[in-house]
């Protein structure tokens, strides 16, 4: 079986950015997205016997509906996902695991999420985010400790990073733990919620603040912790009901005075950020797969239903808006794959950072899943409101895929803040430059011929296939554009694009349609190469309808960044805040 390399996953982004940093610059960083990644042949033969195993399985013991009314798993379908060896997928198979790429164990999610999004829940929040410190930052010693157990299913992992007053923002947490006075243990206090896995947890992946002292001030610094979830003093809080992924067991974890070994510690004091951000970077791709999978299950049921419906005596499948949205869904669903694809290569290859990568397929991919849910109900029609059918149940259990590993709102000023900051610091050095400008005439000039360049060149693409010339014109266009603006948004508002939300958000969007669009070129590329301009005939379409919306819609984002209606939004907004009132009163209601 072929596994990623050793190398560490994030690399230096300020001395090598990734494809999207390189974006908000101005740059089309090619070596990191063509050529498309493949499947190396073990890997293909290996998933290949993975996903039929896991489809025979599902079909004899894997009642979607029946989970989500019982809204628990029987004992048999976590056992069986254990013999199945699915519990050890992308644990190293030193450690009784599988050891599988990114790639495969990507797909693999992606097929469980098709069949089941509470099961997918399961499976991620175990391998995906639950032990996947350990694997990444453990000591030899740990991941001999856990990582076998873990891999066999004896011991399933969860993640506890979230409070309720600390969710997005993970500095703000409460739960301490502090070092006992011989350093052997830390005492350990705290609630965290929303802890996916935690009534069949053997294992938790914790963060907590540690005291320490730097320049003789008390400070609390965020880290990382290997919890033995049966230690006294842990108790766990009733299970949560609800919207959809039902059957995932979803409770508070609650710490009170548990004594956890100093040999426990997951990486240094306060490296707890960094590894928390990590961990989440792994789980937010493998639930694009996911969602991207879910996307193709629940569009093919409403596919199947419009070939069989008539109305008027024809099929609706015939009507034109009936099509568009199943081209639109398609096509979307294309990209989608391109993207968590090409970013699992980035994984497997090592040493790239992937982290705003992972955010914009997670974003498009979960919004997509969504979305499509919508509108496979409206094209089932009555029957799809009806639990009898699956898509009401599609509809609810896609919808926490925008909140989990990250709300899509974080993600989005997470892409365009980190986008920002290499030009940022430019323009920063630049200005120092001028207070001194006999001293520093060299950074100025080597600033102002950039700017020059920039304004009158653009990066162009030139691994794209010559029947994509267009459409790869069109994209590097847009990566022209949107570092203009972004530089000149820097010059105008300054330190204050920190709290300009509205800019950072159409930043992204346009980041995130430009990484897909990308994705996508590369993706049909390789299917040319491979199939010649007949056999991929499919996919050239497929991603020129991609290009076509995913260009219009970022043309859209830039022109918005200098001409909008940001003030007028921030004072509705605000006088709905200030009365309570979403806006004024009806005509028929004022006295």
């Amino acid at each position: 079986m072929t596994t990623a390399p050793n190398t560490p996953h994030l690399a230096d982004p300020d001395s090598n950015p990734s494809f999207t940093r390189g974006v908000f610059q101005g740059e089309i960083r090619e070596d990191l997205v063509f050529p498309f990644p493949e499947p190396s042949t073990a890997d293909r033969e290996a998933l290949g016997q993975i996903l039929d195993a896991f489809r025979s399985w599902a079909a004899d013991h894997l009642d979607a509906a029946q989970l989500d009314h019982d809204a628990t798993f029987p004992e048999h379908v976590r056992t069986g996902m254990a013999e199945l060896g699915l519990m050890g997928l992308n644990i190293p198979e030193g450690y009784g695991g599988f050891g599988a790429s990114s790639l495969v164990f990507s797909r693999v999610f992606g097929e469980i999420g098709a069949h089941d999004a509470s099961l997918a829940v399961y499976f991620g929040a175990h391998q995906s985010i639950g032990i996947k410190g350990i694997i990444l930052f453990g000591t030899e010693a740990q991941k001999q400790e856990w990582l076998p157990r873990c891999a066999s299913g004896e011991l399933i992992g969860a993640f506890c990073l979230t409070e309720a007053g600390s969710g997005s923002d993970a500095q703000a947490m409460l739960t301490k733990a502090v070092p006992t006075a011989d350093g052997k243990h830390y005492v350990m206090n705290g609630t965290k919620i929303w802890i996916s896995n935690a009534g069949y947890a053997g294992v938790f992946t914790v963060f907590a603040k540690v005291p320490v002292v730097v320049d003789g001030k008390a400070k609390q610094r965020v880290t990382a912790f290997i919890v033995d979830a049966h230690s006294p003093g842990i108790s766990l809080g009733k299970i949560e009901e609800k919207m959809g992924i039902k059957a995932s067991d979803t409770r508070a974890v609650t710490f009170e005075n548990v004594m956890v070994p100093a040999e426990n510690r997951l990486g240094d004091v306060g490296g707890g950020f960094k590894i928390a951000l990590e961990i989440l970077n792994s789980g937010r791709l493998g639930l694009s797969a996911a969602s991207a999978r879910g996307t193709r299950a629940m569009m093919n049921h409403a596919i199947d239903y419009a070939k069989q419906r008539e109305q008027f005596g024809k099929p609706i499948g015939s009507f034109e808006m009936i099509q568009k949205k199943i081209a639109l869904a398609a096509a979307d669903c294309y990209a989608a794959d391109a993207g968590w694809m090409l970013c699992a290569g980035m994984v497997d290859r090592g040493g790239v950072d992937f982290s705003l990568e992972t955010a914009a397929c997670k974003i498009f991919a979960s919004e997509l899943a969504f979305r499509t849910a919508s509108e496979a109900m409206q094209i089932a029609g009555g029957i799809g409101y009806s639990k009898e059918y699956p898509y009401e149940r599609a509809l609810r259990d896609s919808r926490i895929n925008l909140i989990f590993e990250g709300t899509n709102e974080i993600l989005r000023a997470l892409i365009a803040l980190m986008g920002l900051q290499q030009p940022g610091e430019e323009l920063k050095a630049v200005g120092k430059a001028f207070k001194t400008p006999l001293q520093s005439i060299g950074a100025i000039s080597s600033y102002l011929t950039g700017r020059v360049k920039r304004t009158l060149s653009k990066t162009e693409f030139t691994k794209v296939h010559a029947l994509l010339a267009d459409d790869a014109d069109t994209v590097a266009d847009n990566v022209h554009r949107l570092a203009l603006a972004v530089e000149k948004a820097l010059i105008e508002h300054g330190k204050a694009i920190i709290d300009r939300q509205m800019l950072q958000e159409r930043m992204a969007n346009a980041a995130i349609d430009i990484y897909l669009a990308t994705a996508v070129l590369s993706r049909a590329t390789l299917a040319i190469e491979k199939h010649g301009a007949d056999g991929a005939a499919a996919d050239l379409e497929a991603a020129q309808l991609f290009i076509s919306m995913a260009m219009r819609r970022t043309r859209r984002a830039i022109r918005a960044i200098e001409r909008n209606a940001d003030e007028k939004i921030r004072n509705v907004a605000q006088r709905a805040l200030d009365t309570g009132d979403l806006t004024v009163p009806t005509p028929t209601d004022v006295m």
